[in-house]
Protein backbone atom coordinates (compact mmCIF):
# COMPACT_ATOMS: atom_id res chain seq x y z
CA UNK A 1 0.00 0.00 0.00
CA UNK A 2 1.34 3.45 -0.83
CA UNK A 3 0.42 7.04 -1.11
CA UNK A 4 0.46 8.58 -4.54
CA UNK A 5 2.98 8.58 -6.23
CA UNK A 6 5.73 5.96 -5.73
CA UNK A 7 6.40 2.31 -6.24
CA UNK A 8 7.31 -0.90 -4.50
CA UNK A 9 10.75 -2.46 -4.19
CA UNK A 10 12.06 -3.96 -7.43
CA UNK A 11 14.13 -6.61 -5.67
CA UNK A 12 12.83 -10.14 -5.93
CA UNK A 13 13.98 -13.62 -5.11
CA UNK A 14 14.62 -16.46 -7.50
CA UNK A 15 14.26 -20.19 -7.14
CA UNK A 16 18.01 -20.57 -7.55
CA UNK A 17 18.50 -19.12 -4.07
CA UNK A 18 16.64 -22.03 -2.50
CA UNK A 19 18.92 -24.89 -1.56
CA UNK A 20 18.68 -27.72 0.89
CA UNK A 21 21.45 -28.05 3.38
CA UNK A 22 20.31 -31.34 4.84
CA UNK A 23 18.43 -34.35 3.49
CA UNK A 24 14.67 -34.28 4.03
CA UNK A 25 13.55 -36.87 6.55
CA UNK A 26 10.78 -38.06 4.26
CA UNK A 27 11.77 -39.66 0.98
CA UNK A 28 8.34 -39.03 -0.52
CA UNK A 29 8.47 -35.32 0.29
CA UNK A 30 12.02 -35.10 -1.03
CA UNK A 31 10.95 -36.58 -4.34
CA UNK A 32 8.10 -34.09 -4.50
CA UNK A 33 10.52 -31.23 -3.85
CA UNK A 34 12.82 -32.41 -6.63
CA UNK A 35 9.90 -32.62 -9.03
CA UNK A 36 8.71 -29.16 -8.03
CA UNK A 37 12.18 -27.72 -8.47
CA UNK A 38 12.29 -28.94 -12.06
CA UNK A 39 9.01 -27.20 -12.83
CA UNK A 40 7.35 -24.53 -10.74
CA UNK A 41 4.14 -24.87 -12.62
CA UNK A 42 1.65 -22.04 -12.89
CA UNK A 43 1.17 -20.05 -9.63
CA UNK A 44 -2.59 -19.96 -10.11
CA UNK A 45 -3.64 -17.86 -7.13
CA UNK A 46 -0.83 -15.39 -7.71
CA UNK A 47 -1.84 -14.94 -11.34
CA UNK A 48 -5.52 -14.49 -10.45
CA UNK A 49 -4.75 -11.82 -7.84
CA UNK A 50 -2.40 -9.98 -10.20
CA UNK A 51 -5.04 -10.11 -12.94
CA UNK A 52 -7.48 -8.46 -10.53
CA UNK A 53 -5.24 -5.52 -9.69
CA UNK A 54 -4.16 -5.06 -13.31
CA UNK A 55 -7.79 -5.07 -14.48
CA UNK A 56 -8.70 -2.42 -11.91
CA UNK A 57 -5.69 -0.31 -12.90
CA UNK A 58 -6.63 -0.44 -16.58
CA UNK A 59 -10.07 0.89 -15.67
CA UNK A 60 -8.33 3.60 -13.64
CA UNK A 61 -6.38 4.68 -16.71
CA UNK A 62 -9.61 4.73 -18.71
CA UNK A 63 -11.55 6.78 -16.16
CA UNK A 64 -8.64 8.90 -14.89
CA UNK A 65 -6.32 8.16 -12.00
CA UNK A 66 -7.36 11.10 -9.84
CA UNK A 67 -11.06 10.42 -10.23
CA UNK A 68 -10.61 6.69 -9.62
CA UNK A 69 -8.71 7.28 -6.39
CA UNK A 70 -11.43 9.65 -5.24
CA UNK A 71 -14.01 6.99 -6.06
CA UNK A 72 -12.44 3.93 -4.46
CA UNK A 73 -9.09 4.76 -2.88
CA UNK A 74 -8.41 4.26 0.82
CA UNK A 75 -9.54 7.75 1.78
CA UNK A 76 -9.10 7.60 5.54
CA UNK A 77 -11.47 10.43 6.55
CA UNK A 78 -14.23 8.82 4.44
CA UNK A 79 -13.33 5.42 5.89
CA UNK A 80 -13.77 6.89 9.37
CA UNK A 81 -17.10 8.34 8.26
CA UNK A 82 -18.44 4.86 7.49
CA UNK A 83 -17.16 3.86 4.04
CA UNK A 84 -15.38 0.84 5.46
CA UNK A 85 -15.08 -0.91 2.13
CA UNK A 86 -12.37 1.56 1.14
CA UNK A 87 -9.77 -0.34 3.17
CA UNK A 88 -10.15 -3.17 0.63
CA UNK A 89 -10.85 -1.28 -2.58
CA UNK A 90 -7.80 0.89 -1.89
CA UNK A 91 -5.65 -2.24 -2.08
CA UNK A 92 -6.95 -2.96 -5.58
CA UNK A 93 -6.09 0.50 -6.94
CA UNK A 94 -2.69 1.89 -7.95
CA UNK A 95 -1.20 5.30 -8.55
CA UNK A 96 0.40 4.95 -11.97
CA UNK A 97 2.22 2.80 -14.49
CA UNK A 98 5.40 2.32 -12.45
CA UNK A 99 3.43 1.55 -9.30
CA UNK A 100 1.38 -1.25 -10.88
CA UNK A 101 4.42 -2.56 -12.79
CA UNK A 102 6.69 -2.96 -9.78
CA UNK A 103 3.90 -4.23 -7.54
CA UNK A 104 2.88 -6.83 -10.12
CA UNK A 105 6.50 -7.84 -10.71
CA UNK A 106 7.18 -8.23 -6.99
CA UNK A 107 3.84 -9.98 -6.45
CA UNK A 108 4.59 -12.54 -9.14
CA UNK A 109 8.13 -13.18 -7.91
CA UNK A 110 7.25 -13.60 -4.24
CA UNK A 111 3.87 -15.23 -4.92
CA UNK A 112 5.40 -17.81 -7.23
CA UNK A 113 7.93 -18.66 -4.54
CA UNK A 114 5.17 -18.83 -1.92
CA UNK A 115 3.13 -21.30 -3.98
CA UNK A 116 6.24 -23.44 -4.45
CA UNK A 117 7.02 -23.59 -0.74
CA UNK A 118 3.53 -23.64 0.77
CA UNK A 119 -0.09 -24.18 -0.18
CA UNK A 120 -1.66 -21.60 -2.48
CA UNK A 121 -4.68 -21.31 -0.17
CA UNK A 122 -2.45 -19.66 2.43
CA UNK A 123 -1.26 -17.17 -0.19
CA UNK A 124 -4.76 -15.77 -0.65
CA UNK A 125 -5.41 -15.70 3.09
CA UNK A 126 -2.09 -14.05 3.95
CA UNK A 127 -2.49 -11.48 1.16
CA UNK A 128 -6.03 -10.45 2.14
CA UNK A 129 -5.35 -10.32 5.88
CA UNK A 130 -2.12 -8.37 5.35
CA UNK A 131 -3.80 -5.86 3.04
CA UNK A 132 -6.39 -5.17 5.74
CA UNK A 133 -3.80 -5.10 8.54
CA UNK A 134 -1.67 -2.63 6.60
CA UNK A 135 -4.69 -0.42 6.11
CA UNK A 136 -5.61 -0.55 9.79
CA UNK A 137 -2.11 0.39 10.95
CA UNK A 138 -1.95 3.17 8.37
CA UNK A 139 -5.30 4.51 9.56
CA UNK A 140 -4.21 4.45 13.21
CA UNK A 141 -0.96 6.37 12.68
CA UNK A 142 -1.85 8.37 9.55
CA UNK A 143 -5.60 9.05 9.80
CA UNK A 144 -5.52 11.70 7.08
CA UNK A 145 -4.90 11.38 3.37
CA UNK A 146 -5.46 8.63 0.84
CA UNK A 147 -3.49 5.46 0.13
CA UNK A 148 -3.69 3.02 -2.77
CA UNK A 149 -1.86 -0.15 -3.74
CA UNK A 150 -1.48 -3.85 -2.98
CA UNK A 151 1.88 -3.37 -1.25
CA UNK A 152 0.54 -4.22 2.22
CA UNK A 153 -0.67 -7.59 0.96
CA UNK A 154 2.57 -8.22 -0.94
CA UNK A 155 4.63 -7.39 2.14
CA UNK A 156 2.50 -9.91 4.02
CA UNK A 157 3.71 -12.56 1.59
CA UNK A 158 7.29 -11.45 2.22
CA UNK A 159 6.72 -11.65 5.99
CA UNK A 160 5.34 -15.18 5.63
CA UNK A 161 8.33 -16.28 3.54
CA UNK A 162 10.72 -14.83 6.10
CA UNK A 163 9.17 -16.87 8.90
CA UNK A 164 9.26 -19.92 6.62
CA UNK A 165 12.97 -19.40 5.94
CA UNK A 166 13.83 -19.36 9.64
CA UNK A 167 11.29 -21.89 10.91
CA UNK A 168 12.34 -24.48 8.33
CA UNK A 169 15.96 -23.42 8.07
CA UNK A 170 17.16 -26.99 7.52
CA UNK A 171 15.56 -26.92 4.07
CA UNK A 172 16.71 -23.53 2.79
CA UNK A 173 20.11 -21.94 2.50
CA UNK A 174 21.59 -19.14 4.56
CA UNK A 175 21.77 -17.10 1.34
CA UNK A 176 18.01 -17.37 0.95
CA UNK A 177 17.41 -16.05 4.47
CA UNK A 178 19.93 -13.28 3.92
CA UNK A 179 18.25 -12.32 0.65
CA UNK A 180 14.86 -12.03 2.33
CA UNK A 181 16.23 -9.85 5.11
CA UNK A 182 17.98 -7.64 2.56
CA UNK A 183 14.70 -7.23 0.68
CA UNK A 184 12.92 -6.20 3.86
CA UNK A 185 15.71 -3.79 4.73
CA UNK A 186 15.59 -2.27 1.25
CA UNK A 187 11.82 -1.81 1.46
CA UNK A 188 12.05 -0.08 4.84
CA UNK A 189 14.93 2.13 3.69
CA UNK A 190 13.06 2.96 0.50
CA UNK A 191 10.06 3.96 2.57
CA UNK A 192 12.14 6.18 4.85
CA UNK A 193 13.70 8.00 1.91
CA UNK A 194 10.33 8.54 0.23
CA UNK A 195 8.27 8.84 3.39
CA UNK A 196 6.20 11.66 1.90
CA UNK A 197 4.75 9.43 -0.82
CA UNK A 198 5.13 5.90 0.60
CA UNK A 199 2.70 4.59 3.20
CA UNK A 200 5.26 3.00 5.54
CA UNK A 201 2.66 2.05 8.13
CA UNK A 202 0.75 0.13 5.46
CA UNK A 203 3.96 -1.71 4.57
CA UNK A 204 4.85 -2.49 8.19
CA UNK A 205 1.33 -3.60 9.06
CA UNK A 206 1.22 -5.99 6.10
CA UNK A 207 4.71 -7.35 6.82
CA UNK A 208 3.94 -8.05 10.48
CA UNK A 209 0.56 -9.62 9.71
CA UNK A 210 2.08 -11.99 7.14
CA UNK A 211 4.83 -12.95 9.58
CA UNK A 212 2.32 -13.66 12.36
CA UNK A 213 0.20 -15.75 10.02
CA UNK A 214 3.28 -17.70 8.95
CA UNK A 215 4.31 -18.23 12.57
CA UNK A 216 0.88 -19.69 13.35
CA UNK A 217 0.53 -21.77 10.19
CA UNK A 218 3.96 -23.07 9.12
CA UNK A 219 4.63 -26.45 10.77
CA UNK A 220 7.78 -26.89 12.82
CA UNK A 221 7.66 -30.67 12.43
CA UNK A 222 10.15 -31.50 9.63
CA UNK A 223 8.04 -34.52 8.68
CA UNK A 224 5.05 -32.34 7.78
CA UNK A 225 4.93 -30.90 4.29
CA UNK A 226 3.84 -27.22 4.50
CA UNK A 227 2.26 -27.56 1.06
CA UNK A 228 -0.44 -29.81 2.47
CA UNK A 229 -3.64 -28.08 3.57
CA UNK A 230 -6.86 -29.36 5.08
CA UNK A 231 -10.35 -28.68 3.83
CA UNK A 232 -10.79 -25.74 6.19
CA UNK A 233 -7.65 -24.00 4.92
CA UNK A 234 -8.50 -24.70 1.28
CA UNK A 235 -12.02 -23.36 1.77
CA UNK A 236 -10.71 -20.27 3.56
CA UNK A 237 -8.27 -19.70 0.70
CA UNK A 238 -11.07 -19.89 -1.86
CA UNK A 239 -13.15 -17.48 0.22
CA UNK A 240 -10.24 -15.03 0.48
CA UNK A 241 -9.71 -15.27 -3.26
CA UNK A 242 -13.42 -14.74 -3.89
CA UNK A 243 -13.47 -11.72 -1.59
CA UNK A 244 -10.66 -9.99 -3.45
CA UNK A 245 -12.21 -10.78 -6.84
CA UNK A 246 -15.47 -9.26 -5.60
CA UNK A 247 -13.57 -6.25 -4.22
CA UNK A 248 -11.92 -5.73 -7.60
CA UNK A 249 -15.25 -5.91 -9.43
CA UNK A 250 -16.78 -3.50 -6.92
CA UNK A 251 -13.82 -1.13 -7.38
CA UNK A 252 -14.38 -1.12 -11.13
CA UNK A 253 -18.06 -0.39 -10.58
CA UNK A 254 -17.28 2.52 -8.27
CA UNK A 255 -14.74 3.98 -10.67
CA UNK A 256 -17.03 3.76 -13.71
CA UNK A 257 -20.03 5.23 -11.88
CA UNK A 258 -18.20 7.91 -9.91
CA UNK A 259 -19.70 11.32 -10.53
CA UNK A 260 -22.48 9.99 -12.75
Amino acid sequence: MRRRPGDLNKNTLSVETIQEEKPHPSEEVEEAREAARESFGVPVYTCVLITCIVAVTLIQFYAGLEASVDAAGFDKPQFAAGEYWRILTGAALHGGVMHIFFNSYAFYSFGRLFEFLSNRAHLAIAFLLSAVAGGVLSFIFKPDGTSVGASGGILGIVGYLTVYAFRRRQFVSREFRKSLLMNIGFILLFGLVLYQVVDNYGHIGGLVCGAVYGFLQIPTDPYRDPREAGKVAETAGLVAMGVFIAVSIFSIYLILTFGS
